[in-house]
């Protein structure tokens, strides 16, 4: 961390069953350095930790609730500590007690307070205690209405920096004669293209050389495919943002994934780069194996 850069440190607490789970996953997903379960007591030797030149940890979520027991009895007054020259924020979740009866019933687990007694007597208690912790918070998220998909969406839209891709994009050549690639959620076929390999000029090159990209991408159907494809795929990566999908791997394959396939992912990858809020990186599996 530099010296221009503050800490910045987000406590997420709040309500079990609110969904702390689900916003720590979102919060990885920005690049925050997440924390879970944490006694509030060490929050501060995570600060002074990350705080380290070397350590590279500007942002810090951490994670603190009622399964701290005892520990969380000191939640208000570290905070309040810790505002004394670190930029601190909390985050609370909360929900109604209906919904949060409904979402522990269908995990079929006890509330951490419930003792003896009933899940609504665990709410109850838990509200109680973190009363104050809520006066004092910054950002309080209901999430009475909201799927997984959409609190995770909220907490993007919250924490994102303008530098932080909605969606990270893996465009990825391969050849069928070595198998489908398993984590593809999109597959193309590149060979409906003539191969180069039955050129024995082109043959020794790859899609990465000039000669081979420029015999590919001049093919009839080639260009027609290529903006038929970035045009499909504008609307797909505009709803994995809606939808807070965060990672996706497009697939283009050929007999062997040496020519035909990384031409097109190259090409590819450079359209794609311009859609707003997407990230991309290219693979090339088997490249390098014939």
């Amino acid at each position: 961390m530099t010296d221009t850069e503050q800490q910045e440190v987000l406590i997420v607490t709040g309500m079990s069953g609110a969904g702390r789970s689900t916003v720590a996953n979102a919060l990885e997903d920005l690049d925050w350095y997440v924390v879970d379960n944490l006694p509030p007591q060490m929050l501060r030797p995570l600060i002074e930790l990350a705080n380290r030149a070397d350590s590279g940890l500007p942002r810090i979520a951490a994670v603190v609730d009622v399964r701290g027991r005892n520990f969380f009895a000191d939640l208000r007054d570290m905070i309040q500590s810790l505002r004394e020259g670190t930029k601190v924020r909390v985050l609370f979740l909360e929900a109604s007690d209906a919904v949060l009866v409904r979402r522990f019933e269908q995990v079929r687990r006890p509330h951490p307070l419930q003792g003896n007694g009933t899940i609504l007597d665990g709410i109850t208690a838990e509200r109680a205690r973190l009363r104050e912790i809520r006066e004092a918070s910054d950002i309080i998220v209901d999430t009475s209405d909201l799927n997984i998909h959409q609190l995770a969406t909220n907490i993007t839209e919250t924490f994102a920096t303008e530098n932080t891709a909605g969606v990270q994009i893996t465009v990825l050549s391969f050849g069928f004669k070595y198998g489908l690639p398993p984590d593809a959620d999109m597959v193309a076929d590149a060979r409906f293209l003539p191969n180069p390999f039955w050129d024995p000029e082109l043959r020794p090159f790859t899609g990465l050389d000039e000669p081979v990209r420029d015999y590919v991408l001049g093919q009839n159907g080639a260009a027609e495919f290529i903006g038929a494809y970035v045009a499909a795929l504008r609307p797909i990566l505009e709803g994995y943002q809606r939808e807070n999908k965060r990672h996706a791997t497009i697939a283009i394959g050929c007999t062997g994934g040496k020519h035909r396939s990384v031409a097109i992912v190259e090409e590819l990858a450079s359209r794609l780069r311009g859609f707003p809020g997407v990230a991309v990186n290219t693979k090339h599996r088997d490249l390098g194996r014939e």
